[in-house]
């Protein structure tokens, strides 16, 4: 419970430093651009706003870790676009972009997770620190 209200704090705070510096801090973690995150809640259905790391891009898809820093749990967040897929996405310095949100397949997990751990060490450590296998998921347009 304490590491979910830190989540929440930092996460919060993270959201004042990049509202009030216009997005010139806060833009990067980690070596990865941020980006905002509307979803619906799974079981309020209310828009939750969040902060997260993007690892990479393949053209206009954005893929997410839902690494939860290690945790033996999923985020809600990957629960939340599990059950509803469509959200809004801001990354630092561009405009709001409607989006939907799915699991990355076996073989899409299979091939950017190598690339993903050799390019950033957090998520090397958040694999080590954990049994279950960390989702990949796989933001796209809304054509």
């Amino acid at each position: 419970m304490a590491r979910e209200r830190l989540f929440k704090a930092v996460n919060a705070a993270h959201g004042v430093l990049v509202r009030v510096t216009r997005g010139r801090l806060g833009g990067r973690a980690g070596g990865m651009p941020v980006l905002e995150l509307i979803t619906t809640g799974r079981r309020s259905g209310r828009a939750h706003t969040l902060r997260l790391t993007s690892p990479i891009r393949e053209g206009s898809t954005i893929v997410l870790v839902a690494s939860r820093g290690g945790d033996d749990r999923d985020p809600d967040w990957y629960f939340n676009v599990c059950a509803n897929p469509d959200v809004r996405v801001r990354p630092s310095g561009e405009a709001w972009q409607a989006m939907r949100a799915r699991p990355a397949t076996q073989e899409e997990r299979d091939r950017l997770w190598p690339r993903i751990v050799a390019e950033n060490r957090w998520y090397r450590g958040y694999e080590r620190k954990t049994e279950r296998l960390i989702p990949l998921v796989m933001v796209e347009p809304v054509t």
